[in-house]
């Protein structure tokens, strides 16, 4: 099975700071992949590098069997959500849907499809500077569906919000990858990893790659370190 998604030996620096030294990874069809870290650790810095969005330093990256430093092909087949949202903030929730289904050539079927599966009928008219921060997630995940993106690249996707969108939207990332969609995504929160293949954990410019399971127990024994060398400090 030929990978979605190679990277290697990708390096990055930003002024002095290397926030990816020689990281090396390989992404299959099917697969959730999750790229865990604390802040700063480079999750976006990495997505962005996979989506096309910035520039790398040095190494190989393969996205959808494009190197994306020669071909912007594997676009066509790539739905991002970004921490900065990519919405029109002077749009509704409508208009969002029928400007971003124009740029991507999306059928009206495939725009009220949408609509229908992430339930934002009644919020169509609403500006876009209104919506909970729920609706907004949920918009911002179907209009990344809007051209049936093969790979879909998420950067903490899941966030604070009610519980019903958190779930509508992870039903919706199954029911993605049960049709066949590949998923990467960016989270710092480590109970989000429960929903991952794999685990590629960012820290100090390394990635270590784990089982779900694995990743939250070397979690649990990070915080059961630090916890007991700040009570030591504090005798």
């Amino acid at each position: 099975m030929e990978p979605i998604i190679i990277v290697r030996d990708l390096v990055q620096k930003i002024g002095r700071n290397m926030l990816l030294n020689g990281i090396s990874f390989d992404v299959l069809p099917g697969e959730s992949f999750g790229v865990f870290g604390v802040r700063g650790a480079g999750k976006t810095t990495l997505l962005h590098i996979l989506a096309g969005i910035d520039r790398f330093k040095s190494g190989q990256v393969e996205v959808l069997g494009c190197n994306i430093t020669k071909s912007e092909n594997f676009k066509r087949n790539l739905g991002i959500v970004t921490q900065e949202s990519s919405l029109f903030l002077d749009m509704t929730v409508g208009e969002n849907l029928d400007f971003i289904a124009a740029l991507k050539n999306a059928s009206r079927a495939d725009v009220y499809n949408l609509i229908e599966r992430y339930e934002l009928n009644d919020s169509l008219s609403e500006p876009v500077t209104v919506l909970t921060l729920g609706i907004f997630q949920r918009l911002s995940l179907a209009c990344a569906m809007l051209n049936r993106p093969k790979l879909l690249i998420a950067d903490e996707i899941i966030k604070d919000f009610d519980l019903y969108s958190r779930n509508l939207i992870l039903r919706e990332l199954r029911q993605f990858q049960a049709e066949g969609g590949t998923c990467v995504y960016g989270f710092s929160n480590i109970e989000f990893c429960e929903h991952m293949s794999k685990v590629g954990w960012l820290e100090s410019g390394q990635m270590n790659i784990y089982e779900p399971k694995d990743a939250q127990t070397e979690w649990n024994r990070q915080v059961k370190f630090y916890t007991e060398q700040s009570d030591r400090h504090h005798v």
